[in-house]
């Protein structure tokens, strides 16, 4: 019934951006940006090292199309990592809280 999206952003300030847009917009009920990683990854050919911030999205599958959707509009990059991982458990007042978030 949740997910958890990873996803990266060019700096903090995006990710915040990006973060902001979707809980004001109800397709996420938190996003917590995680302010600093380096990437390494194989872009067009070439290697590359990037500097990101990683955001962990939490929300309900049934928000999930409209949040993809909407973060690829509203991002930066012309591939943003869009990575989906099942939730299986967890606190019952906290996914109660997440479910309210995101009805």
């Amino acid at each position: 019934m949740f997910c958890l999206v990873l996803s990266t952003a060019k700096n903090r300030r995006e990710a915040l951006r990006i973060g902001r847009r979707l809980v004001e917009e109800g397709l996420a009920g938190c996003v917590t940006v995680i302010p600093a990683c380096v990437s390494v990854y194989r872009w067009r050919g070439r290697m590359e090292r990037s500097n990101e911030a990683v955001m962990l999205i939490k929300t309900r599958k049934g928000k999930l199309r409209s949040l993809v959707g909407r973060l690829k509009e509203i991002h930066s990059y012309e591939v943003p990592e869009v990575l989906v991982l099942e939730i299986s458990g967890g606190s019952g007042e906290y996914l109660e809280w997440l479910r309210k978030e995101t009805e």
